[in-house]
């Protein structure tokens, strides 16, 4: 009769090598494939919404210290470098702000030349086509998203058929040059960043802006004033995918069934490609 063989009883070296292969593993996957990352503002409104959680591929643009958690290994530049395409949607950190994430999208290039008239964007000269939408966007006003119109714009809240009370915003189709289209928010034609005096993108930057154009303090603004002014390549992260998750906001942690409550299940699997 052949002998059993004897399981060896798990040791605390095995464990260890385990846990520390786990590590590797997701360090790997989180600083090179993706990585995971939570909308907490409206300024890319109607694109994303508050309490969106996306996936965020890190390999488009090449790697730089800011594609790896905590910034290690540190290093100048970046490796493999790659251009955005006009229109992406980057998840970046701000210059002097390094140690946030923060979400835009791509309108300038190195070499662009971009200015802003009654909130149209002129890119190299030319007006960007802008056509208003026939419906407003109806964001639902929720624990995580009230209605917040900008300055010197009209509030409008309204209920829908539903009862749920929704936050109505003016918006308009917005298409780039290579045919590329998607909608923007103008709630008002004399906000702070709708007149801006023509910019040249300098080599390795890119110039930002939030699809709700009336609450988002992007490269029109100058880090002085809380903008991130023309952001550096280098600090890009990666290039906004799709949603996994979205709630919002009446989720108590400690009440899982609420986790379920809270779903937007309408959000997830929204994508930011074309």
């Amino acid at each position: 009769m052949a002998k059993t063989k004897e399981k060896k009883p798990e040791t605390l070296g095995s464990m260890t090598r385990f846990l520390l292969g786990l590590a590797l593993f997701a360090w790997i996957f989180r600083s090179f494939i993706v990585a995971p990352f939570s909308i907490p503002s409206g300024s890319m409104l109607p694109t994303m919404w508050i309490g969106d959680y996306l996936f965020v591929g890190k390999w488009p643009y090449g790697y730089s210290k800011y594609s790896f958690p905590l910034g290690i290994p540190s290093f100048e530049g970046r490796i493999m470098e790659s251009l955005p395409t006009r229109g992406d949607v980057v998840v970046f950190r701000p210059p002097g702000q390094e140690d946030s994430d923060f979400v835009k999208r791509v309108i300038g290039l190195p070499g662009d030349r971009v200015e802003l008239r009654g909130g149209v964007v002129i890119l190299n000269g030319e007006p960007i086509k802008r056509e208003r939408l026939p419906r407003d966007f109806a964001m639902p006003v929720t624990p995580n998203s009230e209605c917040k119109p900008a300055p010197r714009a009209r509030p409008f809240v309204q209920p829908g058929n539903d009862g749920v009370m929704r936050c109505l915003y003016p918006a308009f189709r917005e298409t780039l040059p290579s045919g590329r289209s998607y909608t923007v928010l103008d709630q008002t034609t004399v906000g702070d960043g709708d007149d801006r005096a023509p910019v040249t993108v300098p080599e390795g930057h890119v110039f930002l802006m939030g699809d709700n154009r009336d609450d988002s303090l992007d490269s029109r603004f100058t880090p002085a004033v809380g903008g991130v002014g023309l952001v550096p390549m280098e600090n890009l992260v990666g290039r906004a995918l799709g949603n996994f998750w979205s709630t919002d906001g009446s989720a108590e942690w400690y009440l899982p069934w609420t986790w379920f409550t809270a779903l937007r299940p309408g959000r997830i699997g929204v994508g930011y490609g074309d």
